[in-house]
């Protein structure tokens, strides 16, 4: 007993040291002589011995302010100090940690003289939930754009596809001056508007744009703001290059903009045939999200022409495109903060591809193979329209987006198989329209009010053909014929409206949630065999779907916000009752599924210091499947794949739970973070994959499944003041065990990979630059059913030089190298190198660049590619070099 009490006093005794060590904080008030509060002020605590700076803060906007203690601080060992612009610095010692620390400062009558302070260390500045990186300090004369900064700047990455990420979280929107031009094809901005219009590059976190909702209603969201130097919002301003080269190439990018807080607007026309895909601007990256928020997804593309593999090579280096581009995007700001909003965009575009591959599937005791050859042509036309009204103020928000996409694209394929060589043609036509309606309001009582309400339509028929007499074994009863013709539709409405009524506190905000939703869909398909005499008919009894659909949901919703400075939490409580009913009479198929389900969320965030923070997350989401996991008909997906289902509908339960933590160091710009999630899906079903050397069939059976996923990763940045380099590195190791049912084979499978990045980027000198980029992963897959086990390692290298001799001259080049390895295949090597010449003319104000991308003239690449128990080995074609001259210039 004696020895348990003692061992409890000392585990007291450790805590309340600990907390002693942490939790010290110097309190005061800031004001001048005449009585008045100063906001804003800065207060420094520093070593009395050293003088240094060991911790700081800013007064708020009553002249309070609170800093805490670095751990095992004596009182005695250090000293505040308080500065404010007109205002003498004052200083004080510090006695005991108990008492407050109250300022009287005295103002400075007369004007201060003009001080310029020269320093080549680059500042990280902060307040609140805000960090402002100074452009001018990151940028070289290289950078045109905006992007080109942020990728260098610590803490934040940009993915291949221009997601941008702060301390590994993805970014929700980029604002321009504090507005929302773009919402999430933030892309459009990064890759327009120069760098040189930019002030500063503001990392938002917390970020929670509507008014009413702030400090509120909990967000994690982390935006960025682009602030534009005061010079360029006065004017019309656009970057505008015009490129020929070699072999017969051009690139045209004529743009303008304007970012006057009335009135902000990027517009341009773009055309290039030298890999760059113009759509890479549009992308929405919140896509995914934006879509579990409506509850609503809209229909795949059910066909396609193969599998086709995307190269994991740049872009540019695999594309034969014609590609040219309209975008429009402009905001109006009038009184009263009333925004209206045009984005909009049309595209036109032909890309070819030539690859062939070989497909390897290890089986227990066999293996099949499927080789082919495609020489692609893809010809889409693409239109986009949204006009948005938004209002936004402190006790009243209101935003209306009125959306309208349509897509027409015309896919045409000469194939190569080991069994005949015929041509595909497929067309792919979608139209979608959406409305988009939220309104917030205040109550004088302080209670919120929301009325949410959203209705789309979506119209997507699809239609391949495929001859002449493809594999008429199977299709034609060893018949010669004309064609096989595939079409696919499924129109859908879908309707979601709810009201919400919320409760702020001084502690928690209540949230009260009620609403319903309806989405009625058709999904028609047949496949039909044109004989050689024009004659056509099915293909068979089963290769034919009318499959009517309607899903309706009647939900309700608690959810609490903990919007606290040290802890923000977010318990949500949705209880949801869903009725599905489909049918189709071909099959005499009627059925119904009536579901109650709770679907709790639970989101913290732990602020540990000013800088760090804890996160954790956990969900239960039970999912269902869709209209496109019912047709009992078979569909030719591709050429070789059909597919229908003989089960019932797909019921999932998905458990989600992982945690990380943040660090930030803003005075030494240091970041870094770690992060794990784990992640189980239920479900009642398998997919079933008959595989034979000329077709698969895959067929949905009623047996349970069920996957694990494990994911680990980490990210660290750091500046080097002495060698002036941004160090970047991330690790990510992910496990995902799965069960594939194949020739009536139950296979698990363990697929474990791993990646490791790491970059620098420094400024050798004023004249030289530097970066290097270095990416590695590693794929295995291993199933106890079968001996071997499959490992593919590959390594990305990418480095270039920048050198400007005198002001007016740059000159760059940059290579990347390539390799993979994987056992019993040689390994593949490939290096790419490019260059380039930039030369100013200062009176014109017109630059001229001289480029050779590719010039080793590289012009096949090999890939191999890993999946469970499937290898597939592919060679690309590329476009080889390309030498171009520019004309580059502003307005």
């Amino acid at each position: 007993m004696m020895q348990l009490m003692r061992s409890v006093g000392l585990t007291l005794l450790c805590v309340l040291s600990a907390a002693w060590g942490y939790a010290q904080t110097i309190k005061g008030t800031v004001k001048d002589s005449s009585g008045k509060v100063v906001p804003y002020a800065t207060i420094s605590l520093k070593n009395s011995a050293a003088g240094t700076i060991v911790a700081y803060t800013l007064s708020d906007s009553k002249g309070s302010f609170a800093v805490q203690i670095p751990a095992n601080t004596a009182a005695n060992s250090i000293t505040v100090e308080v500065h404010a612009l007109g205002y003498k610095t004052a200083v004080k010692s510090i006695a005991s940690f108990d008492a407050t620390v109250d300022f009287t400062l005295a103002q400075v009558p007369n004007q201060l003289q003009e001080v310029v302070i020269k320093s080549s260390r680059p500042v990280l500045r902060t307040h609140g939930d805000t960090l402002s990186y100074k452009v001018s300090e990151f940028a070289n004369p290289q950078d045109r754009t905006i992007g080109e900064v942020i990728k260098k700047l610590p803490g934040i990455s940009v993915a291949a596809n221009g997601t941008i990420s702060y301390n590994n979280k993805p970014i929700s929107a980029v604002y321009i001056g504090g507005d929302n031009l773009l919402d999430d094809k933030y892309s459009i901005a990064t890759n327009s508007i120069p760098q040189v219009a930019v002030n500063q590059v503001q990392v938002i976190q917390n970020d929670q744009p509507i008014k009413v909702l702030q400090n509120k209603v909990m967000s994690e969201n982390v935006a960025l703001n682009l602030e534009i130097k005061k010079g360029a919002k006065l004017h019309l301003m656009g970057q505008e290059s015009i490129g020929a080269g070699l072999p017969g190439n051009y690139d045209v990018d004529l743009n303008a903009m304007m970012f006057k807080d009335s009135y902000k607007a990027i517009n341009y026309l773009a055309g290039n045939n030298t890999g760059y895909d113009v759509q890479q601007d549009l992308v929405s990256h919140n896509l995914a999200d934006y879509n579990q928020l409506i509850d609503n997804s809209l229909p795949a593309t059910v066909l396609s022409l193969g599998a086709v593999n995307t190269p994991q090579l740049a872009e540019n280096r695999y594309l034969f495109d014609k590609a040219g581009v309209l975008s429009v995007n402009n905001l109006i700001n009038l009184k009263n903060n009333v925004q209206l909003r045009l984005n909009a965009y049309y595209v036109h575009d032909t890309q070819k591809q030539d690859y062939s591959q070989k497909t390897t599937v290890f089986l227990p005791g066999d293996t099949v193979q499927y080789n082919e050859m495609q020489h692609n042509r893809s010809v889409p036309d693409i239109f986009h329209t949204q006009f948005t009204l938004n209002i936004n103020r402190a006790k009243y928000y209101l935003n209306d987006a009125l959306l309208m996409d349509q897509k027409n694209t015309a896919n045409y394929s000469a194939l190569k198989t080991d069994s005949a060589a015929v041509n595909q043609v497929f067309k792919d036509n979608t139209l979608n329209f959406s409305n988009e309606f939220n309104l917030i309001r205040s109550l004088k009582s302080n209670n919120i009010i929301q009325v949410y309400s959203y209705i789309s339509h979506f119209a997507g028929p699809e239609n391949r053909v495929i001859g002449p007499g493809y594999n008429a074994a199977i299709f034609n009863n060893h018949v010669s014929y004309a064609q096989l013709v595939q079409n696919v539709n499924i129109p859908s409405w879908y309707a979601n409206n709810y009201f919400s009524f919320k409760i702020p506190s001084n502690l928690i905000t209540q949230s009260y949630r009620t609403g319903f939703s309806v989405q009625s869909q058709t999904l028609t398909s047949d496949l039909n065999v044109v004989q050689n005499n024009n004659s056509v008919g099915l293909q068979s009894d089963s290769a034919l779907n009318h499959v009517n659909w309607t899903k309706k949901k009647l939900y309700a919703e608690a959810a609490y916000d903990l919007p606290g400075t040290l802890l923000k939490a977010n318990l949500t409580l949705p209880l949801t009752l869903q009725q599905i009913n489909y049918s189709d009479n071909l099959y005499a198929l009627n059925k119904s599924l009536g579901r109650l389900y709770f679907n709790p969320q639970l989101s913290v965030k732990y602020q540990v210091s000013a800088e760090n923070y804890l996160n954790f997350i956990y969900s239960f989401r039970n999912q269902i499947g869709t209209i496109q996991n019912v047709y009992p008909g078979y569909i030719l997906t591709d050429y070789r794949t059909l597919y229908a289902n003989n089960a019932g509908l797909t019921e999932q339960q998905i458990q989600q739970a992982g945690g990380g933590f943040s660090y930030r160091k803003a005075l030494t710009l240091f970041f870094w973070s770690i992060n794990a999630l784990y992640s189980h899906t239920g479900a009642n079903n398998i997919t079933s994959s008959v595989i034979a050397n000329n077709i698969q069939k895959g067929i949905v059976l009623p047996y349970p499944n069920s996957t694990d996923a494990w994911i680990l990763k980490g990210s660290i940045s750091k500046y080097s003041f002495a060698l002036r380099t941004t160090f970047s590195g991330a690790v990510q190791w992910q496990s995902n065990r799965s069960v594939q049912l194949q020739n009536n084979a139950l296979l698990p499978f363990n697929t474990i990979s791993a990646a490791i990045n790491v970059s620098a980027d420094t400024k050798v000198s004023d004249d030289i630059n530097f970066s290097y980029k270095a990416a590695f992963t590693q794929t295995a897959s291993h199933s106890p059913a079968v001996a071997a086990a499959y490992q593919i390692k590959q390594l990305l290298q990418q480095a270039s030089v920048n050198y400007d001799p005198v002001d007016n001259m740059q000159f760059k080049l940059s290579g990347e190298h390539y390799f993979t390895r994987q056992q019993g295949n040689p390994d593949l090597k490939y290096f790419f190198a490019d260059a380039s010449a930039k030369f100013r003319v200062t009176p014109w104000k017109t630059d001229f660049e001289l480029s050779a991308v590719n010039f080793l003239n590289v012009k096949k690449y090999n890939a191999l590619y890993l999946s469970a128990n499937t290898l597939t080995a592919s060679s690309y074609a590329l476009p080889g070099r390309i030498i171009m001259i520019k004309i580059m210039f502003n307005i």
